[in-house]
């Protein structure tokens, strides 16, 4: 599994859009810096059938040193969920040929519905 950067990714939208890449590197670091402030701000980033960035407040806990078996206080704490969309779950799901965790229950309903919509379509052509 490889690592792919920011500059990376500039670079292959750079390329694939034709864009400079002084630009498109201008775009993708605004793009960043608006999803940075609005979690910032307590707001959910809903992209549609990629995926859901919301802020969740972690509560103070007691936990164990490891090496000490002393007890700490950890403090609470704000941190990022990421909740995997659709189109996500599928292409994940095609590439790796895993499983995929369908906690909605809609993902086979979804393709029975593309079937008969080309279904419909090849009727229509014929």
């Amino acid at each position: 599994m490889a690592t792919i950067t920011k500059k990376e990714l500039i670079d292959r939208i750079a390329e694939g859009t034709g864009g400079r890449r002084v630009q498109v590197k201008r775009i993708v670091q605004q793009f960043l810096d608006e999803v940075v402030n609005e979690l910032g701000k307590g707001n959910r980033l809903e992209f549609r059938d990629f995926g859901v960035f919301e802020t969740k407040l972690r509560k103070a806990r007691k936990a164990q040193n490891p090496k000490t078996l002393e007890p700490v206080e950890v403090p609470e704490k704000r941190t990022v969920k990421f909740k995997v969309g659709r189109l996500m779950k599928q292409r994940l799901g095609e590439l790796t040929g895993a499983a995929i965790d369908d906690e909605a229950g809609d993902i086979d309903e979804m393709a029975d519905a593309g079937a008969d919509e080309e279904e419909a379509a090849e009727e229509n052509n014929v």
